[in-house]
């Protein structure tokens, strides 16, 4: 396994993160698909024992679920201070006024929450799901300092938003002396390449850890076009990610990995892999091959000319993600 800063943290990381979406009680969620705990440990176990460190959930996940199973098998297979633990808050975890966003108050409250059912008296990485458009972003950042100087939290991240709002939160942490944001986990793959406009640039400039999230587009890279599964078939926010015009990206990617003897999983995470602003992409794991193949990524190494190839057919999308 490779490892590497987050960012300009001193942190190692893995270069691959296991995302934990894939694990929590079913009927908790809106996700069918998700795995038992008895599977899930399994996986992470697997990841533990190829040298992974590095793990992401979020409080919304099945209900917490994922939290629930995540911390569990970390507990169980690992030294606390051998993994790092990342976690996110935004999203409605109860009904009624405060039960989402990103006030002094759900911050607080749900910070407790994802710390008693991960099972640790600190995050290694709390990070904002989305951005809040309901609350002041000092309100956001300063409820953010607060919780480090408490020593429940080590860094804070960000996730999806315009790289207007992430330059904007930069620079309002900065401006007060508050705790700064040290990664930015975004929507990128073969698929969706929006980010290079603005939010890696801005990320290579700040010193910022890029953590993409979906780095296979939903699995949509490793399978023929017209081919479905139990996920693709239920999930209705990955149907509107894609369209027809992405059939080329998934068939020049089907032949380039024939061709050189690859996985199309794995040759798509290499392209991921392969970008300067990136630490790690987040894979998400149902099988023991999705976390073999992710591994095996590493070992890829590609050329300039075969970059080119891989991002010939790209088609400019509108903004997706952000919500």
């Amino acid at each position: 396994m490779e490892y590497v800063k987050l960012g300009k943290t001193g942190l190692d990381v893995s270069r691959i993160c296991i995302g934990c979406m894939s694990f929590g009680v079913p009927e908790r969620g809106t996700h069918s698909w998700t795995l038992s705990k008895e599977d899930s440990r399994a996986l992470i176990k697997q990841a533990l024992d190829a040298g992974i460190n590095f793990f992401d959930t979020a409080n919304v996940y099945s209900d917490g679920t994922s939290e629930e199973f995540t911390g569990g098998a970390l507990k169980d297979f690992a030294r606390r201070d051998e993994v790092v633990i990342a976690t996110k808050v935004h999203g409605r975890m109860h009904p009624g006024a405060n039960g989402q966003g990103l006030s002094r108050k759900a911050i607080f409250g749900e910070l407790d929450a994802s710390l008693r059912r991960l099972g640790t008296d600190f995050l290694d990485l709390y990070q904002i799901h989305r951005w809040d458009y309901e609350t002041p972003i000092e309100e956001t950042l300063e409820a953010l300092h607060d919780v480090v100087k408490a020593g429940k939290v080590r860094y804070i991240g960000a996730s999806s938003m315009h790289a207007w709002q992430f330059s904007k939160a930069l620079y309002t942490a900065e401006q007060n002396g508050w705790t700064k944001f040290v990664s930015m986990q975004n929507y990128l793959n073969l698929l969706y390449r929006e980010e290079e406009r603005e939010m890696l640039p801005l990320c290579k400039d700040r010193g910022i850890g890029v953590i993409p999230w979906s780095p296979l587009a939903r699995g949509r890279l490793t399978r023929e076009w017209n081919e479905t599964t139990a996920r693709s078939e239920t999930d209705e926010f990955g149907k509107k990610l894609y369209s027809e015009d992405d059939r080329k990206v998934v068939d020049t990617l089907a032949e380039f990995s024939k061709s050189h003897g690859f996985k199309r999983a794995q040759v798509a995470l290499a392209w991921v892999l392969q970008k300067e602003t990136v630490t790690a992409p987040i894979v998400g794991a149902t099988k023991a091959e999705h976390i073999s193949d992710a591994v095996e990524a590493l070992a890829i190494k590609l050329s300039a000319d075969d970059v080119k190839q891989l991002e010939q057919p790209y088609v400019p999308h509108a903004v997706q993600g952000f919500k």
